[in-house]
């Protein structure tokens, strides 16, 4: 099967139950003073290249979630004007450091444990 194939089929997949809380556990999972990126949290919970899904479900459902701790790739914040400003300052509040508009990934990357999940 073509790549195109399969990004086609998984951008049709069904919206799952199962999914959300395995992102929702990996989202948890991101330790306080660190971040991962939407595709690492979709990674770690078991269904690589479902970045967007994870997003989407930030975006339904972030209550009681730490949000702020999911980036995108190479650490920028997607969110715009005061959401953005808002993730950052939780970030910085939790001791992240950021080089420009961007997190310190060397220094803040959470590595996640996929045995745990």
């Amino acid at each position: 099967m073509m790549r195109h194939e399969v990004e086609r089929r998984l951008r049709r997949a069904p919206k799952s139950e199962q999914r959300d809380t395995a992102f929702q556990k990996a989202i948890r999972s991101i330790a306080k003073g660190k971040v991962a990126t939407y595709g690492q949290v979709a990674a770690a919970a078991g269904y690589p290249l479902y970045h967007r899904h994870v997003a989407q479900l930030l975006r339904r459902t972030h209550e009681g979630l730490p949000w702020q701790r999911v980036v995108g790739a190479g650490g920028e914040i997607k969110l715009k004007r005061e959401a953005g400003m808002e993730q950052r300052m939780r970030l910085e509040m939790e001791g992240v450091r950021f080089r420009g508009k961007r997190v310190d990934m060397a220094e803040h990357q959470h590595r996640f444990k996929t045995w745990e999940f």
